[in-house]
């Protein structure tokens, strides 16, 4: 498999919501970016890919929760890729922090925050 990832990744484990039409599904965030998610999947888990969802994540000691508009992108053994396609001022806000955190170069996380601003959509 080729790797396209034009975005830094962080390990992140925290139980999270998978939200599509109105069903959820309890899962574990692996890892984030800016511009998606991993997360585990159930055998239970039969979503088409590219179906649209909510990723819901609330910061482990904290009320802050994260919420990303989501697509289904690859579902590979025990394990689901999520592509974000919409985040709203604060999630995004406390999602760079995070990443910034954990990432520990905080320019590389700034030119990925401008490439993303300037992507074509």
């Amino acid at each position: 498999m080729n790797e396209r990832r034009e975005f830094s990744r962080v390990l992140f484990y925290c139980p999270a919501i998978l939200r599509i039409e109105g069903n959820d599904y309890h899962c574990q965030l692996l890892d984030l970016s800016l511009q998606g998610a991993l997360i585990t999947k159930s055998d239970s888990f039969l979503v088409p890919i590219h179906s649209k969802a909510d990723l819901i994540f609330t910061l482990p000691e904290s009320s802050i929760e994260i919420k990303m508009q989501v697509e289904l992108c690859h579902v590979e053994h025990q394990h689901a890729g999520l592509r974000c396609e919409h985040i709203d001022i604060d999630s995004i806000t406390h999602l760079k922090r995070l990443i910034e955190l954990n990432l520990g170069d905080e320019a590389l996380l700034h030119r990925e925050l401008g490439h993303l601003i300037h992507a074509p959509e």
